[in-house]
């Protein structure tokens, strides 16, 4: 679905003018739809940790395909704006799928795992605007890709339906390897009480009924992880993807105004790190057992070596280190990508990886909102104050891991001893 979805987006700003809209109009239809994606994150995340991987995927994949179904269809501003709400509330197939492999695979494969799948979404968005491009030549192509995009969602929901793997099995295996301490026993147990509790619900009340149950429950989950001791290493997703967002906010005019280079050579440099990203996921296994599969150390190493390189294209002399610090800034923001997620995950436990994985999105997307506006004021000083502000932000991360690193180190031993 990810190459679906990048063929598509590239193309949406230039089909919404094209139908009469002003900037502003975008602009505000592209935060609503990020808004949108902030709250119902967390709340789909949660909600497959209580009725199950498989149906909120499927779900999530045939209302996103319907909102792609309803954008091949939009002829007027109206209509792609009420297309864009049933995908911003319910595409977060990304999340449920990173979920759906932590209960699949031990927590000793999961970085590599994790790995591998931001690989393979990396060649989605590398291929998918190529082709969206080509076929946007074409009298109606935009209307066309969608209903391609559209497609390739509900291909997907059918081999969800067909995939012959199961969740009861995979929720037993995950007790079994975390029967060493008696609190994620519990809190498997609760959770497979309320997944059952959920099931016959469906034959015992209404469906209302059954929805205002489903409704309570995700939220007693969601305040029970608002209570965890989780803050710092969401504080830790957040400042790094704000560094980095900062450090690609300004990345082509920055470019041409430092160096005189064209906007075209600055995609082709993106281009190369997105082809980089790609083979870092597929390195990440010999890494991680480089590091005897200790999350929090490789996490520090990465985004001190990510702040080093932004340092290092703020105050680059020359378009040459420019391209050095591209090159290995794709490594390491890869990296450091799945560490934190592989973190979230081993602090928080397995048990509720849906809901974990769903406020970290959240987060991400709060940063995504905060990127512009403080790239908009850094850049009113100096071309390069957005990598300079996001070297300050990557530091402040990297003192907050060094703070907590005993907590970190607790986890991690308890992990091995798992294994």
């Amino acid at each position: 679905d990810l190459f679906g979805v990048s063929m598509v987006v590239p193309l949406m700003n230039l089909h919404i003018k094209s139908l009469g809209a002003s900037h502003t109009v975008a602009g505000i239809i592209g935060s609503l739809y990020g808004v949108m994606q902030l709250f119902s994150s967390t709340f789909v995340g949660c909600w497959s940790d209580i009725v199950g991987r498989r149906y909120s995927l499927l779900a999530c994949i045939l209302l996103s395909a319907l909102g792609y179904f309803l954008l091949g269809n939009s002829t007027t501003v109206f209509l792609f704006a009420l297309s864009r709400v049933p995908v911003g509330i319910f595409k977060h197939t990304l999340s449920i799928s990173k979920a759906l492999l932590s209960d699949l695979v031990s927590e000793r494969d999961r970085p590599l795992v994790m790995g591998r799948f931001n690989a393979a979404s990396s060649v989605g968005f590398i291929l998918g605007p190529v082709v969206g491009g080509y076929l946007a030549e074409f009298e109606g192509g935009f209307y066309q890709t969608s209903f391609i995009c559209a497609s390739i969602f509900l291909l997907n929901g059918g081999l969800v339906w067909m995939l012959p793997w199961s969740e009861e099995n995979t929720s037993n295996r995950d007790h079994y390897q975390d029967k060493g301490t008696n609190n994620c026993s519990a809190k498997s147990s609760h959770d497979l009480h309320l997944k059952s509790a959920s099931s016959r619900a469906v034959t015992n009340h209404s469906f209302f009924q059954f929805s205002w149950i489903q409704v309570a429950t995700v939220l007693k989950k969601i305040k029970g992880l608002a209570c965890s001791n989780l803050w710092d290493v969401f504080l830790v997703r957040f400042l790094m993807s704000v560094a980095i967002l900062l450090y690609y906010s300004n990345f082509t005019l920055a470019l041409e105004e430092r160096f005189g280079v064209k906007p075209l050579f600055a995609g082709y440099l993106m281009s190369y790190s997105s082809a980089l990203g790609v083979l870092a996921g597929c390195l990440l296994g010999p890494i991680t057992r480089l590091y005897g599969h200790n999350t929090y150390r490789l996490l520090l190493h990465s985004s001190t070596f990510t702040c080093m390189l932004i340092l290092l294209y703020a105050s680059a002399p020359s378009i040459w280190l420019v391209i050095l610090s591209s090159t290995f800034l794709a490594f390491s923001t890869t990296i450091g990508r799945t560490c934190i997620i592989d973190l979230e995950l081993t602090v928080g436990g397995n048990e509720a990886s849906g809901t974990l994985l769903g406020v970290g999105q959240s987060v991400t997307s709060v940063g995504r909102i905060i990127a512009p506006l403080l790239s908009g004021i850094a850049q009113e000083f100096s071309p390069c104050g957005p990598p300079s502000l996001a070297v300050g932000l990557a530091l402040l991360a990297i003192v907050i891991m060094n703070a907590n690193k005993e907590k970190y180190r607790s986890r991690g031993s308890v992990k091995l001893k798992n294994q």
